[in-house]
């Protein structure tokens, strides 16, 4: 190697040493912020549960790991399924996958009208969209909760058009805490969406209608195809923080039709459960990451089928 090589190493290391010293503030605030409570959740969880909260430290236990899903018998000491938990995982999993639905099929219209409105009104529309983001969630879902409560507007208008003669008993269900998060997060569809249209050739869709094809040939094997990453942005958008949702539920189920979120804050709160709240935290942030690994390998071949 000659001098001149062994100037450009020395010049290239010395600008990957700075580029790591500029990054290490930035570095530090990700791991005290974000890495470092997910490390105390993972070491809180493999701890014996304190009498009044918190953790016994060094003592260490697989207890609150077996109880996210196993619960002991009382009188024998002999494991069965944790019936309420499990339920409760399953909820939430339940919930967010028909959010995800029902916002993809409210969003994909709303988009699809934005995209295709003129360019001068476009902005204003995308504008709309985005106001619910001005207000405070926990409003938000106050207000949901005036439209389908007993007293509601939804049952109001429903009794006076004469469709029914008492009102529809919809909060404190699943369908109160399905209608509030499909109410919440359907900007979080619509918007990505609307950027996978908008980039959408529409010569493709005017020349599917040249070859005959009908509306849903041309929805089905022309626009869905080419936004796709729109469509899978989306929905991992509305599932992750779907399926971590706590003032929704709290608000529009009442407490009685909790999601995992609830069930995580019960145990640091009135049951005094650290290690089993922290191995639920884990196990949520597993479930979201089995999503957004699902969306990075859809995301690789919708890719790789565009190249």
């Amino acid at each position: 190697m000659d001098g001149a090589q062994k100037a450009a190493a020395s010049a290239e290391s010395r600008d990957i040493r700075n580029r790591w010293l500029l990054s290490l503030p930035a570095l530090i605030i990700v791991f005290v912020a974000a890495v470092g409570p997910l490390f105390v959740m993972l070491v809180y969880s493999f701890f014996e549960k304190g009498a009044y909260g918190d953790v016994k430290f060094g003592t260490f236990s697989t207890e609150g790991w077996i109880s996210v899903f196993f619960q002991r018998d009382i009188f024998d000491d002999t494991l069965g399924l944790a019936d309420a938990h499990l339920s409760i995982i399953w909820r939430s999993i339940k919930l967010s996958f028909f959010t995800t639905l029902l916002t993809l099929a409210l969003g994909f219209p709303t988009a699809y009208f934005i995209a295709t409105r003129p360019p001068k009104t476009r902005e204003i529309w995308v504008f709309l969209v985005t106001i619910p983001f001005w207000t405070n969630l926990l409003i938000r879902t106050f207000a949901m909760q005036q439209v389908i409560r007993n007293e509601g507007i939804l049952n109001n208008v429903l009794i006076w058009l004469g469709v029914i003669d008492s009102p529809l008993q919809i909060m404190y269900t699943d369908t109160a805490n399905l209608l509030g998060m499909t109410y919440i997060y359907l900007p979080l569809m619509v918007l990505p969406l609307y950027a996978s249209i908008e980039k959408l050739d529409f010569r493709l869709v005017e020349a599917g209608y040249d070859l005959y094809a009908n509306r849903l040939q041309v929805l089905w094997r022309i626009v869905i195809p080419l936004v796709k990453p729109g469509l899978i942005a989306g929905s991992i958008l509305v599932f992750i923080p779907s399926l971590g949702a706590y003032v929704i539920p709290r608000v529009l189920g009442g407490g009685k039709n909790m999601m995992l979120g609830n069930l995580i804050e019960l145990q640091f709160g009135a049951g005094r459960n650290w290690p089993l709240g922290a191995a639920m935290s884990i196990t949520l942030m597993a479930l979201v990451m089995v999503a957004l690994l699902i969306y990075v390998r859809n995301a690789s071949r919708t890719g790789a089928g565009h190249a």
